[in-house]
């Protein structure tokens, strides 16, 4: 079965979908766990990735590549986790709900914070960046979608996702070499 054809089945043949499922198992949970923070949800949204991957099988156009369509799939997944998480969070807010750490659980997180320094800096260059050339570039550069992959999980032309990551690479690129010099 060609690669272009393999998505239709695994909403009705068992065995394609295991082929499926244990040849994107691995990308699926990757993509996924760079975007929540709890290993639980990382478990549950790649289950409920292929969920969606079955249900969305049988209306899914012919001539799509497998990889970049279950990407779109996951991404649609991990936004609607997001949304309910922050809805969670706002209803928590307004109760005023507080859980109370003790000092070893301060200390722990504070080590952790201090061990995560350069990659939350980097994290935080890369969220400030416009929504559309942030997800071009966690597509290209995290995931590692090529260019005309991720305009297709995106929906955008390949020549916009590529405008969209020259113009974020522009604006990373700077502040990286200013802390090469001052480090």
């Amino acid at each position: 079965m060609s690669p272009e054809n393999a998505v239709r089945p695994i909403g009705r043949d068992p065995d394609a979908f295991e082929a499926f499922y244990r040849e994107h198992l691995e990308a699926v949970q990757r993509f996924v766990a760079r975007r929540v923070s709890s290993v639980h949800d990382a478990a549950d949204l790649t289950a409920e990735v292929f969920v969606a991957a079955i249900e969305a099988s049988d209306v899914t156009p012919g001539g799509v590549d497998p990889r970049v369509w279950l990407y779109a799939v996951a991404r649609r997944v991990v936004a609607n986790h997001l949304r309910r998480q922050a809805r969670g969070v706002r209803a928590v807010a307004r109760l005023q709900g507080r859980a109370l750490l003790d000092d070893d659980a301060v200390e722990r997180i504070a080590a952790r914070l201090d061990d995560e320094r350069a990659a939350r800096r980097l994290l935080r260059e890369v969220a400030d960046l416009p929504r559309t050339q942030r997800e071009v570039v966690e597509l290209v550069a995290v995931d590692g979608l090529s260019l005309v992959e991720a305009a297709a999980v995106l929906g955008v032309s390949p020549g916009a996702a590529r405008v969209r990551y020259h113009r974020a690479r522009a604006r990373l690129l700077p502040s990286a070499a200013l802390r090469e010099v001052t480090s």
